[in-house]
């Protein structure tokens, strides 16, 4: 029986078309793909056109950041295989000339499609056209693609998130997708607004909805294409590859890193002690790749679905997340123009959250607009607050459950795998070091998503030392101010305040030092 192909000889020779490729996981699957198969033919991408902006021109700035530049050295002339294809999934026909469906039909053997509307809040008409129809759109062009061996869907752990136990297969949905989709045809917005929460419910989100209506979608409707469907949980920045600590968005934990290390975010919902299913990207786009990979072998009519998760095998948890992003951004790398000390906690209370809200955040944050006016400043700390909260809430539904996802197809892949191949297209999530994850991920959000120098780190450090002495300096006064409400003629009550007084006043002279 001769062997298996690796994965880079498989994808020697073959041409791949992605939709999605401009956001976060679709250009890491585009560097990953060119850089470890370096014998692949051509990468096509879906993108937009913009007026104005010539599409290669586009590519090429998608292609000039960080996360390019070893597989630049290693390859200078890679630019030459990614290929741009002007369409868009919102439109019939995926809106694809005529010249370019020839090329693809003639060229392309795999498709990853990732493409989809991600905000979890999105009205349901749109979600409903990018996630369903844009499905829809794909299954159409994949019937037409004469050398196609591999369809890759990406979808999310989160699909299900109405159960607590979610395995490796697709789940009937209470509305048929077909009857949906000609729903908001004759619907107004206004009145799908209106039901909506009864349409989605139990999930939380039109993004989870419309996430389980497209795997049914798939289902029912391409028996006949070689399809695979993975489904990532929380996606972060990279653990290994090709470096640690990439991402350049403010999505999920990003944001909440961001946050927590601006001082601006101290405390909301979530379970210390539940499962933080973070993946990292390059975890997920190497099982995307293998995954094209097996259901090419295989020609299997079945839909493999493959859970890409952590919680199971390698348990990362919210406790772990607040503890290691307060220590990183007081003590390691603090981020530039901090105004308050990053302190962060995960609760389980509603009402010690609700409290923290009132007292922590927006009344520091309207103290700071009025002292901002009083000095002719833009009042911007209530604004911020604000669209900081509407990001949060939408969290915090996730931070304050767990889900048991089993990992059966993802174990049996990767032994499937030879050994060069589980080293280069590694997706064990059991490999991964989550004490070094966290700390690469809280520089990453510096240094690749806030786009902040580290030649300005000294002067970080500088003021996170400084607002620790303002911390101190304010807990004295507090205990001294209390001590002087308690006093009485108790000689011990008058030594205790004589002690405050005396450490007030030596914190008091450093703090005014640090002001000049």
């Amino acid at each position: 029986m001769a062997s298996l192909p690796t994965i880079r000889e498989f994808y020697a020779g073959r041409s791949v078309f992605i939709t999605g490729a401009t956001g976060f996981m679709g250009k890491v699957l585009v560097e990953k793909l060119l850089r470890s198969c370096p014998e692949i033919t051509n990468i096509y991408l879906l993108v937009r056109s913009k007026r104005g902006i010539d599409p290669k021109e586009r590519i090429n700035s998608l292609l000039d950041c960080k996360l390019f530049e070893q597989l630049s050295l290693q390859q200078p002339q890679f630019r030459d295989k990614v290929i741009p294809i002007i369409g868009d999934i919102l439109h019939d026909g995926l809106g694809i000339s005529k010249e370019d469906l020839r090329v693809l039909i003639e060229h392309v053997s795999v498709i990853f499609h990732s493409a989809a509307t991600v905000r979890f809040d999105e009205r349901l008409k749109l979600s409903v056209t990018m996630n369903m129809v844009g499905v829809q759109r794909m299954l159409i062009l994949a019937r037409q693609l004469t050398q196609l061996v591999a369809f890759v869907h990406v979808s999310t752990a989160y699909a299900n998130c109405d159960k607590k136990e979610i395995e490796e297969k697709i789940y009937p949905t209470q509305l048929a997708p077909q009857k949906l989709i000609d729903s908001i045809e004759w619907m107004s917005d206004d009145v799908l607004d209106t039901l909506s929460p009864k349409l989605v419910s139990p999930r939380p989100n039109t993004y989870t909805f419309t996430k389980a209506q497209a795997e049914r979608i798939l289902e029912e409707d391409a028996t006949d294409l070689p399809i695979t469907i993975v489904r990532p949980s929380i996606v972060g920045a990279s653990w290994d590859d090709p470096f640690p600590g990439w991402v350049d968005n403010f999505n999920g934990p990003t944001g909440l890193f961001a946050a927590i290390g601006k001082g601006a975010l101290r405390m909301m919902m979530g379970n210390r002690n539940g499962a933080a299913d973070i993946i990292p990207v390059d975890t997920a786009t190497n099982l995307f790749i293998a995954a094209a990979w097996n259901v090419a072998l295989q020609r299997s009519k079945d839909i493999t679905v493959y859970n890409c998760t952590t919680g199971g095998l390698n348990t990362l948890y919210w406790g772990q997340i607040d503890v290691a992003s307060q220590h990183h951004y007081n003590y390691v790398t603090p981020l530039d123009a901090v105004a308050r000390l990053p302190k962060a906690k995960f609760t389980s209370s509603r009402i010690r959250r609700n409290v923290n809200l009132y007292f922590d955040h927006l009344l520091p944050a309207w103290l700071m607009d009025v002292t901002a006016r009083a000095v002719g400043a833009k009042p911007i700390y209530m604004r911020l607050q604000e669209r900081l909260w509407r990001s949060v809430e939408v969290l915090e539904y996730f931070t304050s459950r767990e889900w048991k996802w089993s990992n059966n197809n993802v174990l049996a892949l990767n032994d499937k795998l030879t050994p060069e191949d589980r080293k280069e297209f590694d997706f064990d999530v059991r490999n991964i070091d989550w004490t070094r994850y966290l700390d690469n991920y809280c520089l990453g959000t510096k240094k690749y998503a806030l786009k902040e120098s580290m030649e300005d780190l000294p002067a970080a450090r500088q003021n996170m030392l400084w607002l620790q002495r303002r911390d101190q300096f304010m807990k004295a006064a507090l205990a001294a101010l209390l001590l002087a409400v308690l006093q009485r003629k108790s000689q011990t009550f008058k030594l205790l305040t004589s002690a405050a007084v005396q450490h007030v006043t030596s914190l008091s002279q450093y703090y005014l030092a640090m002001l000049r």
